[in-house]
């Protein structure tokens, strides 16, 4: 059964010039963290040494594995690169850029050859990577180009409010452009799709936000409404999906509107984190929906402005964790119902 497999999570240092090492060992220091499922960290080593001599503690105690099978539970299993690399913390650069990279590719690797069941990123610097990776556009478009099943779907998850993207990081000229009534539509049934699998919410309810401003007030404001969204939600009420709106988006978050429902599908980045983030800044974690594994990430930043004042929060770390976890046995636990129907005979009768 789901509820019985020991999960292995691999956690990402992301930047290490920035809180990622902090955070990781500031979650090790809670021994239950360690006792729930097989945690492999990707970081160099000597930066979780600093980190505990900066904090003076002796805890966690950190266990170095040369491949990521080798994790144990209840230890914070390290894998750290082989060749140590000279980045000073809290200073971004092409050093502490390329130890993200390697973590990026070390936990895209074991996901692929089975060794852990999940992957939770910490942040990176973009643009850091662009300098050694050109054309790099964040983390949900990496593993897309890996592991796509109905294609990268970014969601922002709390306790309270789920908010999915349609477009991610374009310009925002682009946005308009960028949107058909097929994008809407197939994002409308991959917010669905993933409520079912991955949150186990029986029938979701997803409000549509608009593009433009009071949700195009019938076409005099912009038309995309009219042409484009509304056309989509009608086409995933007929495919019996509960999607309701577009609602204006600028009342919705800040009248508690966005909690009546499952998710929110928002047509762009800035409009929907920034209702998000209002609301569930500390809490939220960043969840990449339409992929065959499980990718979560804490819904902060790199901080770099806060390393060296050892106030970092391991909150956004631990919840992508607990996440990731959820998911998983979600996820197995709805294979396991959807699995061997029994087949179905009409009339049969016994013969003699």
């Amino acid at each position: 059964m789901a509820n019985e497999r020991i999960i292995r999570i691999g956690i990402t240092c992301g930047d290490p010039a920035g809180i990622g090492p902090e955070t990781i060992v500031k979650l090790g220091m809670d021994q239950r963290m360690l006792q729930e499922s097989i945690l492999i960290f990707y970081c160099p080593i000597e930066a979780l040494h600093h980190v505990k001599k900066e904090l003076h503690v002796e805890e966690p105690l950190l266990h170095q594995i040369q491949q990521a099978n080798q994790g144990q539970i209840g230890k914070l299993n390290v894998l750290s690169p082989k060749t140590k690399s000279g980045f000073i913390p809290g200073k971004p650069s092409k050093e502490s850029a390329s130890i993200a990279w390697w973590a990026l590719e070390s936990s895209r690797e074991d996901l692929q050859k089975c060794h852990i069941d999940a992957v939770v990123t910490a942040p990176l610097s973009k643009g850091q990577i662009m300098q050694i990776k050109p054309g790099f556009q964040g983390h949900t478009e990496y593993y897309d180009q890996f592991f796509k099943e109905e294609g990268a779907l970014m969601i922002l998850c709390s306790e309270r409010l789920r908010v999915a993207l349609v477009t991610n990081h374009i310009p925002v000229q682009s946005i308009s452009e960028s949107l058909t009534k097929d994008a809407v539509f197939s994002a409308i049934k991959r917010v669905e799709n993933s409520l079912k699998k991955d949150f186990s919410v029986i029938m979701p309810k997803i409000a549509v936000l608009g593009l433009n401003p009071h949700a195009g007030e019938s076409g005099n404001i912009g038309k995309e409404e009219m042409e484009i969204i509304s056309p989509a939600i009608s086409a995933a009420k007929s495919a019996g999906i509960l999607a309701f709106g577009p609602f204006s988006s600028d009342g919705f978050f800040g009248s508690g509107q966005c909690f009546q429902f499952d998710a929110v599908l928002s047509m762009y980045h800035d409009q929907g984190l920034t209702g998000f983030k209002a609301i569930a800044q500390d809490e939220g974690i960043n969840f990449t929906a339409g992929l065959s594994v499980v990718r979560t990430s804490p819904g902060h930043g790199t901080a770099y402005d806060l390393v060296g004042s050892l106030s970092a929060k391991e909150n956004g770390l631990r919840n992508a964790i607990f996440m990731a976890v959820d998911v998983v046995k979600n996820r197995l636990n709805f294979e396991e119902r959807n699995q061997n129907p029994l087949a179905i005979t009409i009339g049969a009768k016994e013969t003699a």
